[in-house]
């Protein structure tokens, strides 16, 4: 396990944390996470938890000697950003490996579970794996190439070799998901043991999940709905309806074209549930997808015009 820890190149600790911006957040986590993990450590000045937690993440990723990079971002002068995240209590802390999200947990924990949270991590990021680690790595690579059927067979041998894999639960239901089968995705998701609750990539499961049920519901209504915007193109009631049908069809870049349709129109409109909607779809995509990137940006050019 020790050989897994480590590995950064002497003189680098300057570069181990470093506070980030809405317009750097790109560059200093999705990008930087392609080459090592990288923690998000979301704060505020006026949080008394955050004063804490943010001394001892510091002193847990330096004790990582380099595996393991460190992000700090002020929601106050990011709110864009907190937004686009669904930072709704500080401190937040997630954790980004190949651009996307692969731990995290919210609110203030014992310095015990941090230096946990970070070891684990610097494991995850460090050559050379376990036999289950390189199997895990082998069903990502599948499920990215599209070969559903051979991802999945390598989770499911991963999750009889090691009962309560959370990687091995999050590739299965993310399967499920593509397939819609979306009770195999909620039986998926209740195996998942009470310390992982709050992964940000089960959280994007359960946000993926919702939007596949509530597009259900509205996908064999796609021509009313349609027929009742082109009537009255301020009914935005219809236009969040078909996006969620659309989004359920796999039409996703339509689906948020209806969503920007309506943030355009009204971004106040029922308490902002178009830019709500945008943000789970998001989420749900995944932050780093180029969809989503292009998207922020329209969504941005919208909000700031």
């Amino acid at each position: 396990m020790e050989a897994l820890i480590g590995g950064g190149a002497p003189g680098a600790d300057a570069d181990l944390i470093k506070n980030s911006t809405t317009a750097t957040f790109m560059a200093d986590v999705i990008d930087a996470s392609q080459e090592t993990a990288v923690v998000v450590d979301f704060w505020a000045p006026w949080c008394g938890p955050c004063k804490t937690l943010g001394p001892q993440l510091e002193k847990a990723v330096r004790d990582a000697k380099g595996a393991v990079r460190m992000v700090k971002v002020n929601i106050d002068e990011n709110q864009e950003l907190a937004q686009q995240m669904r930072i709704q209590s500080i401190p937040a802390v997630y954790a980004f490996k190949d651009g996307r999200p692969v731990d995290g947990f919210v609110g203030a924990v014992p310095e015990s579970q941090i230096k946990q949270f970070v070891t684990k991590l610097a494991a995850l990021a460090g050559p050379g794996s376990s036999p289950i680690a390189e199997a895990v790595a082998l069903a990502k690579e599948a499920f990215a190439e599209g070969d559903m059927e051979r991802a999945a067979n390598i989770y499911e041998q991963v999750a009889e070799h090691d009962p309560g894999n959370i990687d091995a639960l999050i590739g299965l239901a993310r399967i499920a998901l593509t397939h819609k089968d979306l009770d195999a995705v909620r039986a998926l998701l209740e195996q998942v043991p009470a310390e992982h609750a709050k992964h940000a990539d089960i959280a994007a499961i359960r946000t993926g999940l919702e939007l596949a049920e509530a597009g259900a519901k509205a996908e064999g209504a796609t021509g009313e709905l349609t027929a009742r915007i082109e009537a009255d193109p301020k009914d935005h009631q219809a236009r969040l309806d078909l996006a969620l049908a659309l989004f359920a069809a796999d039409k996703r870049e339509e689906a948020i074209d209806q969503l920007l349709e309506i943030i355009r129109r009204d971004r106040e409109w029922n308490e902002q549930a178009g830019r709500k909607q945008l943000v789970k779809f998001f989420e749900a995509i995944g932050l780093s997808d180029p969809l989503t990137v292009q998207s922020r940006k329209r969504l941005s050019s919208i909000l700031f015009s």
